[in-house]
């Protein structure tokens, strides 16, 4: 069975582990995961890796993510969602509704924020919701987050939405309880969806119950990086690395920058680490006597077609 990523628009009220249960038992799968988790209370992007797949999915960890988030002032609950057990009405003035679209915008930029005691988060290698359901409540240090832009804000009575782009690890449902707590009356989310992760999109993704393995993208399709190709396959397949007389195109690339690496035939071969500047390349391909060391192999990934 090949080996891709699916992009799929997870559904609300399962979790990211459930999508990934519902497409191993679907298609049997033994190799299976994803990147980015999303809360069941989420919808939206949700980017699964299949077979090899699932070695590259650190490569979109750490990707840049946006959110739709629907919010109403003056409740608090205890999963920072309005599923959760109200903790907390109060009362919304006008200087509250007045004050909301500075205090949202505010948060744009480096902030430090709590991760939700029900969340997905790990904890002595327990996730916090499961110590919450046993009525523990784990208070993590605040983590270092970025707010890179907000848009689209919408504002009506108590209600208020827009759009969020932020980094990796960041908590929309804390950062709406933090805009509550900043304003003075509380807020809590009513509707999240993520729908861009990394470079993709929701207008691209897969309902579930609409998945197939056709729709999977290849595995060097989905990564933005840059490439060398090189005259010899098996060297790559065999574990050994590439040198400068193995080379035969390349892009532009720095020192320590992934690559990917392709044979003559443009077979994609795995991920390699560059030891060298692409500008440099180029300087070294003119010295015949010189054989640097080009690329340290990362992963093999090479299928048979």
């Amino acid at each position: 069975m090949k080996s891709g990523f699916l992009v799929i628009n997870k559904p609300k009220g399962i979790t990211s582990h459930d999508v990934i249960n519902i497409l191993r038992k679907k298609f049997g799968l033994q190799k299976i995961g994803h990147a980015g988790t999303l809360d069941p209370f989420a919808t939206g992007v949700l980017v699964v890796g299949v077979n090899k797949a699932t070695k590259l999915l650190e490569f979109f960890q750490n990707e840049k993510k946006t959110y739709y988030v629907k919010a109403e002032l003056g409740i608090i609950t205890d999963t920072f969602d309005i599923e959760g057990k109200i903790q907390e009405k109060n009362i919304v003035t006008q200087q509250h509704i007045s004050n909301l679209k500075d205090i949202c915008f505010s948060f744009v930029g480096e902030y430090l924020q709590v991760p939700p005691a029900y969340s997905a988060k790990k904890y002595k290698g327990k996730k916090l919701y499961e110590y919450a359901r046993e009525g523990k409540i784990i208070n993590l240090p605040p983590k270092k987050v970025k707010i890179y832009q907000l848009s689209n804000f919408s504002q009506e009575g108590q209600e208020f939405s827009f759009f969020v782009e932020v980094s990796s690890g960041t908590y929309i449902r804390s950062l709406i309880m933090d805009i509550g707590y900043a304003l003075g009356c509380g807020a809590v989310t009513k509707e999240l969806c993520r729908v861009k992760s990394g470079k993709f999109e929701l207008k691209d993704s897969i309902l579930l119950e609409e998945v197939s393995l056709e729709k999977m993208l290849k595995m060097d399709e989905a990564l933005d990086l840059p490439y060398v190709k090189i005259n010899n396959g098996q060297l790559v397949i065999k574990g050994q690395q590439i040198y400068k007389d193995n080379v035969l195109e390349f892009s532009n690339f720095n020192k320590n920058d992934y690559v990917k690496i392709y044979d003559e035939k443009e077979c994609f071969l795995g991920i390699g680490r560059a030891e060298k500047k692409s500008t440099f390349l180029r300087t070294l391909l003119k010295e015949e006597e010189r054989n640097d060391r080009i690329v340290k192999i990362y992963k093999i990934l090479y299928e048979v077609t």
